[in-house]
């Protein structure tokens, strides 16, 4: 349509322009380039995008706000314009109010999510977008009390966002475990907009000199569909011909915890969390629609520690799914391990990162080195590599998506 790409300059504009007039509203965000080229032998375009951050924030002593609108362009024209937050905050002497749509982030892991999930990801793009942008903001109510060092929040998301999932057509969309590619029916797939339907999550933090620690709660609906299964059955052979997918959501309960603890020069993290009610994949044969409940453990322990000047970090993530039975599609351990090391040179201008997650399940691992140099205030040019190994799993199911990328970044 015409006019979106001109309403959209003009509400960008008009942004500006207010934020300009306002002596007390800040502005910053940042424009980028993002340009990234598939390595196999077609050396398709990976993405080719164009990306406009605007951050409003007025901070008062009792009321506060922050709009964060983006834009997102893309190499076929397609536009992609969002609020990723934009929320009102009223403080008082111990007790704080959030209302908006905002980011919320709970837990001490790093590239995993396991007692962070307040919050529902973006995957349009698979795990390799900013942990910024793949965070999505959720319309929600956070309320905080606190006293000392302890902080005790509630909030209370009235409608339920799911994950963000990859076109059908997308390189990024996983791959389906089935026989055959089903047909789907949505008739379950929307969960109903009412009180009943919303969503609560509770956590309480103590921050010390020796140690900070979490300890969390929600009853929610699970970001994932689980995709209930009809088998269509040849008559004559009894062969599996087709199936009908049907998209479900399912209400979950999650108790969790997370802690970090300095031991000299060496820092500790851990997170757990115990999770009921998650509808798991079977063979499609197993059960009578290829589904079944059971409850599961998710947990972590990482270490980080600074040697020559390079920060080195390592996590061990594991999960298990209890009462196990043969024929779930997941393992009962399925482990993770991630790899960290950056140092940066000519006085913070040059940043070298080398980040890994490695399936310890599966044998398969993505890679990501990456460069960042400072060329001027604000302006910064960063090269990486995104490479995927193994043939299965999380990141083996990509292995033809290796990538090269460069981005060009001014921030303001």
């Amino acid at each position: 349509m015409k006019f979106i790409r001109p309403l959209l300059i003009l509400i960008f504009s008009t942004l500006a322009f207010t934020a300009g007039a306002q002596e007390n509203i800040s502005i910053s965000g940042f424009v980028r380039n993002y340009t990234g080229l598939l390595t196999n032998e077609e050396k398709d375009w990976a993405i080719l995008q164009n990306t406009i951050n605007i951050v409003l924030e007025q901070k008062n002593e009792k009321v506060a706000f922050k709009v964060n609108p983006y834009l997102y362009h893309y190499f076929d024209n397609d536009f992609e314009f969002g609020l990723r937050e934009a929320y009102i905050d009223l403080n008082f002497n111990n007790f704080n109010l959030r209302a908006g749509k905002q980011q919320i982030i709970w837990g001490k892991a790093e590239g995993v999510f396991i007692t962070d999930i307040v919050s529902p990801k973006d995957l349009s793009e698979f795990l390799l977008r900013d942990f910024e942008e793949i965070r999505m903001g959720v319309t929600s109510l956070k309320a905080g009390y606190y006293y000392g060092n302890s902080t005790l929040e509630v909030v209370w998301v009235p409608v339920f966002t799911p994950t963000r999932m990859p076109e059908e057509s997308s390189i990024w969309a996983p791959e389906l475990p089935f026989p055959v590619t089903p047909t789907y029916d949505y008739s379950t797939s929307e969960v109903r907009k009412s009180l009943d339907n919303s969503e609560l999550f509770i956590r309480f933090s103590s921050m010390g000199s020796k140690a900070d620690f979490e300890i969390v709660g929600g009853y929610f609906w699970r970001d994932d569909p689980a995709l209930h299964l009809t088998r269509i059955i040849d008559p004559v052979s009894m062969q599996l011909t087709g199936l009908t997918a049907r998209p479900e959501y399912h209400r979950m309960m999650m108790t969790g915890m997370s802690f970090s603890m300095p031991f000299g020069p060496v820092i500790i993290r851990g997170e757990g969390s115990y999770n009921s009610g998650r509808y798991f994949q079977t063979e499609a044969q197993t059960a009578p629609d290829a589904t079944i409940e059971k409850d599961y453990l998710y947990y972590m322990a990482g270490v980080d520690y600074t040697l020559a000047g390079i920060r080195l970090s390592m996590q061990y993530i594991q999960e298990y799914i209890t009462n196990y039975e043969t024929g779930i599609l997941n393992d009962q351990f399925e482990t993770t391990m991630t790899f960290l090391a950056r140092k940066d040179f000519l006085r913070e201008r040059l940043w070298l990162e080398f980040f890994a997650y490695a399936g310890i399940t599966h044998r398969d691992a993505l890679i990501r080195p990456r460069i960042s140099y400072s060329l001027a205030d604000g302006f910064d040019i960063q090269a990486g590599a995104n490479i995927f190994t193994g043939t299965e799993g999380h990141f083996g199911q990509y292995n033809e998506n290796d990538m090269i990328y460069m981005k060009l970044k001014y921030s303001f």
